[in-house]
């Protein structure tokens, strides 16, 4: 039923989309999740003498979610690579029920914890089946002490189909969808996929990056009424339950799904702001090569002028990330040939691929896939390297129960950094580098600071802002656009050239539409950070590391981010001291870029 040809091979989820193995297991995961509903339903509140009863429940939703997660990866890469394609879609929303009803059988978990004893807690976590997943139910607890009642949650979770969630969908679909009118130098015009915008405004010619800027918003600009109204709908159905669910702050809902406490946020966002002259100093670099004395928002990605890049085909990227991995950490090196050789990966630009990149993986077979939009870029080479070692942090803790796999964004970030930089120091240890090539990785490595230290920041900022206002009421398209300049401009200073910000970075970056997670933007900034100490300390450690970097790793979702550090890598992520040390290590190569570029013009 597909309409286009995938570079990945699905094959392992199922044998084909909507056969008779796809059909059948769907039809028994809606089966099992009914039957356990029913079992948990009968169930009272938590108590000595029926923990044996929500142990054998517990045990057989874990099961369940295995499967859940296998259908969820396997619909997400079909849409993700084919959002055209009706039948996809179709299949997607309609499993949306199945996980609305999943949601109602947690509603009835946190319904027996809620209430229960410290001691009838205690006892079950205990339990021989249930001892190594207490930070699971404690979490579960946790948040069932500011649920609405059971009727009232099983409520939400079935509106959240076609009221939350269908919202994410309607932006999915846009944006899979939309196209813009390329006008290149030559005045030649072509109509080019979305997906296609960033690698354009990742080049070095500025008429470039300025025409894909400009063509690419011009685009938004048709659909602003449809992304103003996804944003609103789905901030305001998170604040309405919110506020009927007592929780106090919207902040607190984006802290306890990154497992991050607000003393380590705000150590790190200390951090950031006291530290701004270093990104800022990034692009002075940029601006200053270009004889400019700012810049403007489709400069960021810009590379300096070094020269135009030959393109880097497919074969020679991964047999670029291979080499740097397998050099420095051989182990990681040997996995990411198996994901190369598996064609875990759908990497192939086309019209109708949604934009940008992920890693998903099934928990039922225990496989990843990586989806990107790969335009032969250096910039794209890095994203393969970032989502392998996504993918990596999957391999790693395979061996590990569903519920101890839960493991945040924050600490998820910090896996897929850390690949990033293991591909930059392997490139730059490459002995026949030369100068041209060596500014341009140094490039690449300061300029992704200068995104996760004030992009990033502005994008939580932004939504900060936008949550405050939303509150009061429905905001609108003008107000929206106002909100974005005005963080821009603030976060950036006077690096930013006057009439130089994004008024639509609201509505082309689809992370302000996730609804499965909300603050999809601090995380990145985080794991980023979290990953350059971790990187610090195996420069400094060396290959003695690793088994300390991969028990980071397996305890990711068996403890909140602050407790991982500590215990994995004795690091205070609650304390602004390891956050200003982290981004101190931008210092040097930001210092080398300077000393190079003048041997370079």
């Amino acid at each position: 039923m597909a309409d286009i040809e995938m570079n990945w091979d699905l094959t392992s989820y199922f044998a084909e989309f909507d056969g008779p193995e796809m059909r059948t297991f769907r039809e028994d995961v809606a089966r099992d999740l009914a039957d356990l509903q029913a079992r948990a339903q009968a169930l009272e509140t938590l108590r000595s003498d029926n923990q044996p009863q929500w142990e054998e429940v517990l045990l057989a939703a874990e099961d369940l979610w295995r499967r859940l997660s296998h259908m969820s990866s396997y619909l997400s890469c079909l849409t993700a690579a084919d959002a055209r394609n009706e039948a996809y879609k179709s299949e997607e929303a309609a499993f949306a029920h199945t996980l609305a009803e999943a949601e109602k059988l947690e509603v009835e978990f946190k319904r027996a914890l809620k209430d229960a004893s410290d001691v009838d807690f205690a006892a079950l976590a205990v339990r021989e089946e249930l001892a190594d997943c207490h930070y699971y139910l404690s979490r579960l607890r946790q948040e069932a002490q500011r649920t609405m009642s059971p009727p009232e949650e099983r409520l939400a979770a079935d509106l959240s189909v076609d009221g939350l969630h269908a919202w994410g969908r309607i932006y999915d679909t846009v944006s899979g969808k939309m196209e813009f009118d390329m006008v290149w130098p030559d005045g030649k015009t072509e109509r080019l996929p979305m997906s296609q915008r960033r690698s354009l405004m990742g080049k070095a010619d500025r008429a470039i990056r300025k025409a894909a800027f400009d063509a690419g918003n011009e685009s938004w600009r048709q659909a602003e009424d449809v992304a103003a109204a996804a944003l609103n709908a789905i901030s305001g159905t998170r604040l309405a339950l919110n506020s009927h669910r007592g929780i106090d702050h919207f902040l607190d809902v984006a802290l306890f799904q990154s497992a991050v406490s607000r003393e380590s946020l705000d150590a790190m966002f200390e951090a950031i702001f006291d530290s701004l002259e270093l990104p800022r100093r990034i692009l002075r670099l940029k601006a200053a090569s270009m004889n400019r004395a700012a810049v403007a928002w489709h400069d960021l990605e810009a590379p300096l002028p070094l020269g135009e890049e030959a393109p880097i085909d497919w074969a020679r990227a991964t047999e670029i990330v291979h080499s740097a991995f397998a050099q420095a950490y051989p182990k990681l090196g040997e996995y990411t040939r198996q994901v190369f050789d598996s064609n875990w990966i759908d990497w192939e630009p086309r019209p109708g691929k949604r934009p940008g990149g992920f890693c998903t993986g099934s928990l039922y077979t225990n496989e990843p896939r990586i989806f990107m939009t790969y335009n032969e870029s250096a910039g794209d080479v890095r994203t393969l390297a970032h989502e392998a070692g996504h993918a990596f942090h999957h391999f790693i803790m395979k061996s590990l129960r569903p519920f101890a796999r839960q493991y945040p964004m924050t600490l998820a970030e910090s896996a897929s950094t850390f690949g990033e930089m293991i591909l930059t120091e392997g490139i730059l240890n490459q002995p026949d580098l030369s100068d041209i090539d060596r500014a341009r990785v140094l490039d690449m490595e300061t300029a992704h600071g200068a995104i996760y230290l004030l992009d990033i920041p502005v994008r939580f900022e932004f939504e900060k802002s936008f949550h405050e206002e939303r509150q009061a009421g429905e905001v609108e398209v003008s107000r929206i656009k106002e909100l974005m300049g005005d963080t821009q401009r603030r976060i950036f200073g006077d690096l930013l050239e006057p009439g130089g910000e994004d008024p639509y970075f609201w509505a082309s970056k689809l992370h302000f539409y996730i609804t499965g997670v909300t603050f999809y933007n601090f995380p990145y900034t985080f794991g980023f950070l979290l990953s350059r100490g971790l990187f610090a300390k195996f420069k400094e450690q060396g290959p003695g590391f690793l088994p300390r970097y991969e028990e980071f790793l397996r305890l990711s979702g068996s403890a909140p981010a602050a407790d991982v550090a500590r215990r994995a890598i004795g690091c205070d992520l609650e304390s602004p001291d390891f956050w200003k040390s982290a981004i101190e290590t931008l210092r040097e190569p930001v210092e080398q870029l300077e000393a190079l570029l003048p041997k370079l013009t």
